[in-house]
């Protein structure tokens, strides 16, 4: 198995935003697309827990040191699924950071392709995971019929509350039903099946995806609590896939000071590198940790978490990662 990570340059795209109206397609440069892309691939377009770094409100030292300029700003946790034959791209998660990470998705893409993604696809109803549809509304880029799919709580919590009810009501997204441990496929290239995984499920069921092309499996499971909550087996899982974004929330308990973290029950990363410690190296090599809360150390450009992780033989996320598919 081969999987094929770089680190791509951010190629700043001005006012797609701001309103649709006013350019109905942003201006991409031809030339401005890296070479050597695979045809398809996962691109990391965010790995920060849903609030972002730094965070609102945050004065602590995590924080202060992107104020400082000792570290960068980390977008909320979102993949893109890019098929460059096709000229095509999906988002896993509606962000807050959805406007810019639409506009990284840029570098990718030449004039002759559609600016919006070809679908949207939805874990639950936390605010990092759906907020983004709000780029999508009249207010923002008006768009028509963008395909959102969706588990059944999530499709009754979006059409029966505002403002997310209006996205529905003047066809700015179309919303799609997505059935637990079903195959969803779009295009004749990959398959999308949704899994459920326990959580805070005030608003909505909550899904990780496998996301399948003809040759690989990626699992990406950004919110879940403890693994022996689940019913499903996640070495087993890991077995079946090629590659395994997993919640990393958390390095560490004891990581919220004053907080009772039982209240909010990810799976540490300190719990998960001991659960996956007796896996053998090629296994190891398939898992890599995604969707950090402010204070955990895998964050940080460098950090002695980091790179213990590393020597695991496990991965840490980066914004911009490639997955070769």
């Amino acid at each position: 198995m081969r999987i094929a990570f770089q680190t791509l340059a951010i190629i700043p795209f001005f006012l797609i935003g701001i309103l649709f109206s006013c350019q109905s397609s942003p201006k991409k440069n031809k030339e401005s697309v890296p070479a050597n892309l695979p045809d398809t691939f996962i691109s990391i377009l965010g790995i920060a827990q849903d609030a972002g770094y730094p965070q609102a409100g945050c004065q602590k030292a995590c924080c202060a040191a992107y104020y400082n300029g000792k570290e960068t700003k980390k977008l909320v946790t979102s993949l893109t699924l890019v098929d460059r034959l096709k000229k095509q791209y999906w988002l896993f998660e509606a962000s807050p950071d959805m406007g810019e990470q639409l506009n990284r998705v840029q570098q990718y893409t030449d004039s002759s392709w559609p600016s919006l993604p070809a679908g949207v696809f939805i874990t639950h109803a936390h605010i990092g995971h759906y907020s983004g549809l709000m780029q999508l509304g009249r207010e923002v880029m008006g768009t028509k019929d963008v395909p959102v799919y969706v588990m059944p709580r999530m499709d009754s919590f979006i059409r029966n509350n505002g403002p997310w009810s209006q996205l529905v009501n003047l066809n700015n997204i179309q919303l799609r039903p997505l059935v637990e441990d079903s195959l969803q496929r779009i295009e004749h290239s990959f398959t999308i099946r949704a899994i459920r995984v326990p959580h805070r499920d005030e608003f909505s069921e909550t899904v990780g995806f496998i996301i399948q092309s003809e040759k690989k499996k990626v699992l990406f499971i950004p919110d879940i609590d403890k693994w022996e909550k689940w019913d499903r087996d996640i070495i087993q899982l890991i077995r079946e896939v090629d590659i395994a974004l997993i919640d990393g929330t958390f390095y560490q308990d004891g990581e919220l000071p004053g907080r009772n973290m039982s209240e909010i029950p990810h799976p540490f990363v300190a719990e998960s590198l001991q659960r996956f410690s007796s896996l053998p190296s090629e296994e190891k090599a398939k898992i890599i940790f995604i969707h950090f809360n402010h204070t955990n150390p895998l964050l940080k450009l460098k950090s002695a978490e980091k790179e213990q992780v590393k020597k695991t033989g496990m991965g840490v996320a980066e914004e911009g990662m490639i997955i070769s598919l």
